[in-house]
């Protein structure tokens, strides 16, 4: 068996870049989602599945409108929600609680936000509903989830990934039919840095 392809693609460019945009829903640029739509151009995939936030699902609808596919829109893709510190900029935070926060994400989770394990876990729930070739428009935190789930990298190893607006990371995954996936392999990285 040949497996499922499935391209992660990050969103395009926000209207304003530089923030710690979680669940806040913040639009994509006109240039963010032109971007988008040219990194699909070349990719093959029977679906196109987004989360439900504007910078995701705008060039998602639109990727799947130019290529006659069915696009839907699901909130397991969504960014990690950074709780109070959603649509500020780093610079504004508090140094100390915004280091615990990238040294223990689970332990150390922003203030009313989301632990990285409850990001790990909607991500992986969402994976293991893919049955075919898929493209999926979400966000950095999200596709670093995948690969924490998919390869077992642990939080400090994740952060090292990193994903330019529109970086797209080609996977090939193996359901167990069960529900599950019992193997996987990255295929290709456009746009981003392993």
């Amino acid at each position: 068996m040949n497996g499922i392809l499935v391209h992660l693609m990050r969103h395009g460019a926000p209207r304003e870049p530089g923030l710690m945009l979680g669940h806040r829903d913040d639009p994509p640029t006109p240039t963010g989602v032109a971007r988008c739509m040219l990194r699909a151009e070349h990719l093959a995939f029977a679906q196109v599945l987004s989360s439900d936030l504007a910078r995701a699902k705008v060039p998602a609808r639109q990727i799947a409108h130019a290529r006659g596919a069915t696009h839907r829109a699901d909130r397991r893709w969504r960014e990690l929600d950074f709780g109070d510190w959603d649509g500020l900029s780093p610079h504004d935070l508090d140094p100390s609680l915004q280091a615990a926060f990238w040294d223990d994400p689970d332990l150390c989770a922003p203030p009313r936000g989301e632990r990285w394990s409850q990001l790990c876990l909607r991500v992986n729930e969402a994976l293991c509903g893919i049955s075919r070739d898929t493209l999926v428009v979400t966000h950095g935190g999200a596709m670093r989830a995948a690969l924490a789930v998919l390869f077992g990298f642990d939080h400090r190893q994740i952060w090292a990934f990193e994903f330019a607006y529109c970086a797209v990371l080609s996977l090939r995954l193996w359901p167990d039919g069960e529900g599950r996936i019992s193997a996987a392999q990255i295929v290709a990285l456009d746009g981003g840095r392993l």
